[in-house]
């Protein structure tokens, strides 16, 4: 598993918590990209840039042919944005509050329309808790004519 996040704060906590991660935007290259088997997407972040379309295809092209993609969704069918910004409320944050950045939340109905432009189909959809999930999957290289020529055999290549 590896954490990808632009918090410096955020990439050091899971370090100490034994786990990896790298600071950086999900924009940015990234280890392994094309090879992943599973991107998630939790608490609100698949409003990250502010433009859900534009995340998927990242994640997309993040994901291995027949990867998953686990996403949280907003409940109800929502799909707004906003311009955000990280303030202290109570002691958890030192210092100023940070610079105003894009951001999105997008319910299931949303999450889905945009999954099928960057090339994402529909695999699950459930809720625990309150909380509303869907899994979405890349298209595999293989597809049903290619499966069907490599499979056609003609009698004079059987084996005798």
């Amino acid at each position: 598993a590896l954490g990808v996040d632009v918090s410096e704060a955020a990439v050091a906590h899971t370090g100490r918590l034994g786990g990896r991660a790298v600071r950086r935007s999900v924009f940015e290259p990234l280890p392994g990209e094309g090879r992943w088997g599973t991107v998630l997407l939790m608490d609100g972040n698949i409003g990250i840039g502010g433009r859900p379309c534009a995340l998927l295809e990242r994640v997309a092209q993040l994901l291995a042919p027949g990867g998953l993609l686990i996403a949280e969704t907003a409940p109800g069918d929502v799909d707004e944005r906003a311009e955000v910004q990280v303030v202290d409320t109570g002691g958890a944050l030192t210092g100023s509050p940070g610079h105003p950045f894009a951001w999105a939340r997008v319910g299931t109905p949303a999450l889905l329309r945009y999954a099928a432009r960057a090339g994402l189909r529909p695999d699950a959809q459930w809720s625990a808790d309150g909380r509303r999930f869907a899994a979405l999957r890349t298209r595999t290289t293989n597809t049903t004519a290619e499966t069907a020529n490599r499979a056609a055999v003609i009698s004079s290549q059987w084996p005798r």
